[in-house]
Formats: structure tokens, C-alpha cells, sequence
């Protein structure tokens, strides 16, 4: 493929304004400047450059980020900046969307993607992929409210009662709970409708992938093929 194609591709703008990139002597092929836009580059295991900084080539963008409080899933954030914000402008260009949005308050696992097949794939109730969440909740949790949420609870606006997967007391007030579902502030409005109140939710995982303990708030890092086998397995 082009050099050319390969960073427009990648998001590094359009056709004429990577070529101008390239012919600057700011791209780089495996470690070599190369200033022709129309070098035939093989894709294969490719990583270049762009002002010293290395980029592996991706056919879809699929990422993880340790998502901080304070910031919205939402390329038109309201309240809070985005956490596309967190991400270079490639990313952005590609236009990655979050899997399942966490709320802006909500901390932990978030996947990126600009690949439509594995959104829907993780985002249909269907799939039943499990998500993990630790809550801190305003009172202490008892065994009353594990067993109204592993039998189900009702939400307002569903008729239909809402299970959780897996759900055990982890502390005096802390939840550890499993849901196979993505509806509009589920946890929170599953421990509610139990009797109690959520007060911070950390996401500890998605399918088999989990958040890694040395990925700080706030930073990201590409998906491998077997970190995306392990999106799609249950727990």
C-alpha cells in the first residue's frame, strides 16, 4: 500500500496533507526516514513513525483506557471533557467510539474502537458478555440485597426484572457484581432498587480482558488480537 494511503488510513489527515507530511522527512518506515508518499509499504507487522513517535499500523483502532472520574463518554461532552480528549489526535480522526458508555463519574475499563462488527458484537444484550464492576455503596451491603439482585429487581421504566450474573459483598461497603446487560446506569439502579445507594463504581472488566493494575487513570493502550479473544469470552 501507499505511504501515503497508509497514514490517511491511520488518521493522520487527508490524502494531500499526509503527503506533505511524508515529503517533510517526518515519517519514518522501521526505523528508515522515507520521503516518498508513493512507496509500496507492506502492511505486515508494519510500525512507522510520524515525528519520532512510533505507530503500529491497525486495520480497525481497538484500545483500552483506564477511564478517570469527571470525564464523558461522548464526542459532544456536556458537563465534563471527553475522554476522547485523553487521546491523540490519530485516534480521534479514526472517530474510535466507546463500548458501552460509562457514566462520568464512573472509573475503569473502557474499549475504544473504530470497528463496527466488535462493538455491536460486545454491545448486544444477546451476547451476554460479562461486565464486572466493584461498588462502593452508602451503607453496608446484606444478604438480603445479594439475594434481591441475583433473583432480580425492577426498574422503573422495565417491567421486567433485572438479574445480576455474579454478585458477592467484598467489604462492609463494597460489591462486587457481574451483569450481562448494558442498561442506563444498571449497577446503580440495581443496588437502589435493593435498598441501597451506590457511591463510586470501578469496572474491573469486560468478557475475559481485565483492567490492568499498572494502566493508570487516564492513560491508554492498544488491544492485541488475544487481548480482543479475551473481550469476546465469558468470564
Amino acid at each position: 500500500m501507499e505511504l501515503e494511503r497508509i497514514l490517511q488510513r491511520q488518521g493522520f489527515g487527508t490524502r494531500k496533507g499526509c503527503r506533505a507530511l511524508i515529503r517533510s522527512g517526518r515519517v519514518a518506515v522501521n526505523g528508515e526516514v522515507c520521503d516518498d508518499p508513493f512507496t509500496d509499504v507492506c502492511t505486515d507487522d508494519l510500525t512507522f513513525s510520524v515525528d519520532e513517535i512510533a505507530w503500529p499500523y491497525r486495520e480497525f483502532a481497538t484500545i483500552m483506557m483506564n477511564k478517570p472520574a469527571d470525564y464523558e463518554c461522548s464526542r459532544r461532552p456536556i458537563h465534563h471533557p471527553s475522554v476522547l480528549s485523553l487521546l491523540p489526535p490519530p485516534l480521534v480522526e479514526r472517530e474510535v467510539q466507546p463500548i458501552g458508555r460509562l457514566d462520568e463519574d464512573t472509573t475503569g475499563l473502557l474499549i475504544l474502537t473504530d470497528d463496527g462488527q466488535l462493538n455491536h458484537i460486545l454491545s448486544s444484550p444477546r451476547k451476554k458478555v460479562p461486565k464486572v464492576y466493584i461498588a462502593t455503596t452508602k451503607h453496608p451491603v446484606d444478604a438480603g440485597q445479594i439475594e434481591a439482585m441475583l433473583a432480580g429487581v425492577v426498574l422503573h421504566d422495565d417491567p421486567e426484572p433485572v438479574r445480576a450474573a455474579a454478585c458477592e459483598v467484598v467489604g462492609d461497603c463494597l460489591l462486587r457484581l457481574t451483569i450481562t446487560e448494558g442498561k442506563y446506569h444498571q449497577v446503580k439502579r440495581m443496588v437502589a432498587a435493593a435498598g441501597n445507594r451506590v457511591e463510586n463504581l470501578h469496572r474491573l472488566s469486560v468478557g475475559g480482558l481485565i483492567l490492568p493494575p499498572d494502566l493508570k487513570p487516564g492513560e491508554w493502550r492498544w488491544l492485541e488480537p488475544s487481548d480482543i479473544a479475551l473481550l469476546k469470552a465469558e468470564e
